[in-house]
């Protein structure tokens, strides 16, 4: 492994530890408007305090001095409406004609029980209409519907909750659940109460307890948040991590949802944006059942609703790159693919070639390999152009050594002689450190993309479970850096990498420097190891066979590269260069040559002015 090669490890691995380092922090917002909040409220807000005060039993009289004219609606039989599809199990009640549960029927929770995405003890919602009386909350009323529970077959299926305030007034919320998939359409609708109504926007607040549904709570915690794309389509989250955030805004915004590490409960504005929205994400490291309590305090327009364009979309599903496409626009963000510069990469690359092998493939495991042996074709150019790059400098590595001997420890001196030699034989120091720099954008957009796979979520391999998180082969009590687990996968891929370590250093000759960088080469695998312990299993088994398979591609290379042809091309070029008939070095190679050689004029006439120095005295 010859220098060029060991700088991209080492930018790998400061990166990958820089990752490690500032991930779990928050981060400061983009927008102006946001703040962060890092303590707790110990008050319940508004909002909360109305849901409590919902919960109570009311009779006439409470119920008329709250409610106003809404007091005619504010008792009635509570009844729920369960309709599902092949997909989704959705339970609406006539109390408040409202969702109050989602469970997600193709999908289990880490230790193997229905995932409910949201019920009533985990979410709570408020649906405030501002009128000229006072404010009532819609989610409080009871309201009227024909519809039975059933199954959604063939076309979506409409499910109507009116409330009769009087005659020709009422409130309609109207759901359509499709016969596939996880978007139900909503629209509000206020049927003859323009005169009731205040000049206000209503407001809706929604509160989910974030459950558990991966089994590492920590991670849960980093991953879980906020997302939400403003009117001008700018797509922001709060910070990620384990503390608490905030985010108040004052610009409109289109949709927000809130993330679990794979899964979404989303709202979506069809028409007019939200015009003012408060999100929040509070952590409570003491209680253990929940993730995290998110809570989003939006408005909607009054304007839509005495408009007939108060409509609307709710997402509850798996957040899953290939479903998200169509919800909304910018929806799929939700899915984390890297930095700016690296998801191109996983969205025209990785996703697509992922999920066109899972049409094929069913062994997520054999789909891992396929897909690294994919990629290894595609970079063979790159790979044997390294290759044939470290064989020029086993060729050169005699009178590299010759040129040490000569100079001794001058290292300025040493690189001008090993450049005049570069340039003599018509070698360029980068042609080694390209290839390997090519392929990095390939290893940070896989260590981004792997942790946000939906699609190895609960997907077995050997002795691992679960791809999408790491395999605890064996468990002991917490240790610093490393937890209270070891990974297998992690293991064999910090010995796979220390094994192509070695196999480098056998065939790279060792380069001039202060540092001993073939020891450096067996240190870094362990590194890695402490860094990638608690990541998929996915990632570290591709990385362990990426490591096997290039070991065996670098083999069938050097079968094929004739050493002594190219000791006779570059004696070749020696003898054109010195008849003048080479080519003159060009691009970086000129201006290192000539960097170099400035160096070397400067350190001559820096010894010249020290002899003549001695001489006066």
């Amino acid at each position: 492994m010859d220098r060029n090669q060991l700088v991209g490890i080492v930018l790998i691995l400061a990166m990958l530890v820089g990752y490690q380092l500032l991930v779990p922090k928050p981060a400061p917002e983009k927008q102006a408007a946001q703040k962060t909040q890092t303590t707790k409220p110990t008050s319940e807000s508004g909002a909360e305090a109305a849901i409590s005060k919902a919960e109570l039993p009311l009779d006439s009289a409470v119920a008329r001095a709250r409610f106003g004219d809404f007091a005619t609606v504010a008792t009635g039989e509570n009844r729920d409406i369960v309709i599902e599809n092949k997909d989704i199990k959705v339970t609406f009640s006539t109390h408040g004609g409202r969702v109050k549960e989602v469970l997600l029927k193709n999908y289990k929770t880490y230790d193997q029980k229905p995932l409910v995405l949201i019920d009533e003890k985990s979410s709570k919602t408020l649906l405030e209409l501002p009128t000229n009386h006072g404010k009532v909350d819609l989610h409080t009323l009871y309201y009227q519907s024909t519809t039975q529970s059933g199954t959604v077959t063939g076309q979506a299926q409409q499910i109507v909750f009116q409330a009769e305030i009087a005659p020709g007034q009422s409130v309609e919320q109207v759901y359509t659940v499709p016969a596939e998939g996880y978007v139900i359409d909503y629209d509000l609708k206020l049927n003859g109460l323009n005169n009731t109504l205040a000049n206000e926007n209503i407001r809706f607040f929604w509160e989910d307890k974030m459950r558990q549904y991966e089994n590492d709570l920590a991670n849960n915690r980093r991953a879980a948040t906020i997302n939400y794309l403003t009117a001008d389509e700018n797509f922001e989250k709060l910070s990620e991590g384990e503390s608490n955030q905030e985010a108040t805004l004052e610009e409109p915004v289109q949709w927000f949802t809130i993330k679990h590490k794979y899964f979404l409960s989303g709202f979506v504005a069809k028409n007019s944006p939200m015009p003012k929205a408060d999100f929040k994400t509070l952590v409570d490291p003491a209680d253990s059942s929940v993730v995290k309590r998110a809570v989003a305090d939006v408005t909607l327009p009054m304007s839509d609703v005495k408009s007939g364009k108060a409509q609307y979309k709710f997402f509850f599903g798996p957040n899953d790159f290939q479903l998200l496409g169509d919800v909304a626009p910018e929806f799929d963000q939700n899915v984390y693919l890297g930095y700016s510069i690296l998801k191109p990469i996983n969205k025209y690359f990785f996703v697509p070639v992922f999920n066109f092998l899972e049409k094929f493939i069913s062994n997520y495991g054999l789909l891992i390999v396929a897909l690294v042996v994919f990629v290894k074709l595609l970079l063979t150019p790159l790979t044997y152009r390294s290759y044939v790059s470290m064989a020029k400098m086993r060729v050169l590595a005699p009178e590299i050594n010759e040129i040490k001997e000569r100079v001794g420890d001058d290292m300025a001196k040493q690189q001008s002689e090993q450049m005049k030699l570069y340039q003599e034989v018509g070698v360029s120091p980068l042609s080694g450190c390209v290839p390997v720099l090519a392929t990095m954008p390939i290893l940070f957009a896989l260590f981004m993309l792997f942790p946000n796979l939906i699609e190895l979520r609960q997907k077995p391999f050997l002795w691992a479970h679960d791809l999408s998180t790491y395999d605890a082969f064996i468990t002991f009590p917490t240790l610093p850096f490393i937890g209270g687990h070891l990974s297998l996968f992690t293991v064999l891929m910090t010995a796979s990498s220390i094994a192509y370590a070695y196999y480098n250093n056998q065939t790279t000759p060792t380069q001039p420097g202060p540092v001993n960088m073939k020891a450096l080469s067996y240190i870094f695998p362990l590194m890695f190891m402490f860094v990638l312990n608690s990541y998929p299993a996915g990632l570290t088994f591709y990385y362990f066979v990426s490591n096997i398979v290039t070991i065996t591609q670098q083999q069938l290379i050097r079968r094929f590269v004739d050493e002594g042809k190219i000791r006779a091309v570059l004696d070749d070029n020696r003898r054109k260069n010195a008849s003048g008939q080479g080519k003159k070095p060009g691009g970086f190679q000129a201006l290192l040559q000539k960097q170099l050689a400035a160096a070397d004029e400067a350190r001559k006439q820096a010894e010249e002015a020290q002899r003549k120095a001695k001489q006066k005295k």
